[in-house]
């Protein structure tokens, strides 16, 4: 996606709703990411190549995560310091997914496509999140 496809995207007569939907996306798939890890994290470490263990402690919380971004979806105007906040940790998790796969991780042909593609999905969250605060603003 090109940057001013993106930035096209973003930018709408009504800032305030892109950014409620762009949190509320960011919710559900984080969220239901989480469920299905801390749900079937046997099968799912095992399909990626990553520990059990982590993978049921990284469904908790990216269920518990993705409620507390749908609670600031559903706020008529979110905050921006909790959206910025929103946008950083979804920077470091897309960051850490990248470091993590190269560093600590050695995992199946499922898991080195998953990580990095789950990575940018969340990368493109904060981007979009950020373009549409920025828009908010101006």
């Amino acid at each position: 996606m090109s940057a001013t496809l993106i930035s096209s995207i973003a930018r709408t007569a009504e800032p305030q709703r892109m950014l409620r939907r762009f949190l509320a996306l960011d919710a559900v798939v984080t969220g239901a990411n989480g469920l299905v890890y801390a749900a079937f994290s046997e099968p799912v470490g095992r399909l990626l190549g990553v520990g059990e263990g982590l993978v049921l402690e990284l469904g908790i919380l990216l269920a518990l995560y993705g409620a507390a971004v749908g609670r600031l979806a559903s706020r008529r105007e979110p905050p921006a310091l909790a959206v910025k906040a929103v946008v950083e940790i979804n920077l470091a998790w897309a960051a850490l997914s990248v470091v993590a796969l190269l560093v600590w991780f050695d995992p199946t042909t499922a898991g080195a496509v998953w990580i990095p593609a789950q990575a940018l999905t969340v990368a493109g969250f904060a981007v979009l999140q950020q373009l549409a605060l920025r828009s908010r603003t101006q």
